[in-house]
This record gives structure tokens, C-alpha cells and sequence, in this order.
């Protein structure tokens, strides 16, 4: 098993991603290209800063992957209103998708507050 794996905070990003991949499943086949592939690629890209920053060799580092992996959180939840603004998304899935961002998004801070934390400590 690698260190990651063990993170609550990547193991929360799969599921992200996997809802993320499932409200997107619907979206019109123009979109396969557009908002249906950026919201993937940042969804994805959350637990692989989580994975990449984990193997980085100081505390401040990793926080820097936690910061960008926020930062591609972010991106879902604009895009997501763009998803449900032209009808993509209904209204429930938007909200899901909402709240299971703001749930990431407290384990992104917390994380990178303990590693930055870590970090003044050595």
C-alpha cells in the first residue's frame, strides 16, 4: 500500500471523482469535450496532487500539492454551476455534487493546516 492510500482526504478525492464521473455521464455528447472532460480532469487531478505531494520530502511542499488540489476543486464546483445553469446537472445533482465538494474541501484545509503545522514544528 502506498502512503497516500491511507490519507482520509485522497481516499474522500476518489469518491469525489467517482461522483464527479457519474453526474457527468449524462451530459450531452458535444460536451464530451468541453465541460464533461474539464470537470473530470480536475476532479481526477484532486487525488493525484493528494498522491504526488505525498511523495514530496518536507511538510511545506506536500501542503503546496494540498493548495493546488483545492484549487482544482474549486474548478468542479464553477464549472458545476455552468453545468446546472445550461441544464446539464438537475438541481439534486448539483446539490450532491456541492455539498460533497464542501466536504473536500474542509479535509483539503484541514490537511494542509496539519502539514503546514508539521512543518514550522521541525
Amino acid at each position: 500500500m502506498f502512503n497516500f492510500e491511507k490519507l482520509e482526504t485522497w481516499q474522500e478525492a476518489i469518491s469525489f471523482a467517482d461522483l464527479v464521473y457519474a453526474v457527468t455521464r449524462h451530459f450531452p455528447d458535444p460536451e464530451k469535450f468541453g465541460l464533461t472532460n474539464q470537470m473530470r480532469r480536475a476532479a481526477v487531478s484532486i487525488s493525484s496532487n493528494l498522491a504526488e505531494g505525498s511523495s514530496r520530502s518536507s511538510w511545506p511542499s506536500f501542503a503546496r500539492f494540498v493548495e493546488i488540489a483545492s484549487g482544482s476543486l474549486f474548478e468542479v464546483v464553477s464549472q458545476s454551476f455552468i453545468g446546472r445553469n445550461q441544464g446539464f446537472l438537475s438541481n439534486d445533482e448539483f446539490k450532491q455534487l456541492y455539498s460533497a465538494a464542501e466536504k473536500q474541501g474542509k479535509m483539503l484545509s484541514g490537511l494542509r493546516a496539519s502539514l503546514l503545522e508539521q512543518g514550522v514544528r521541525r
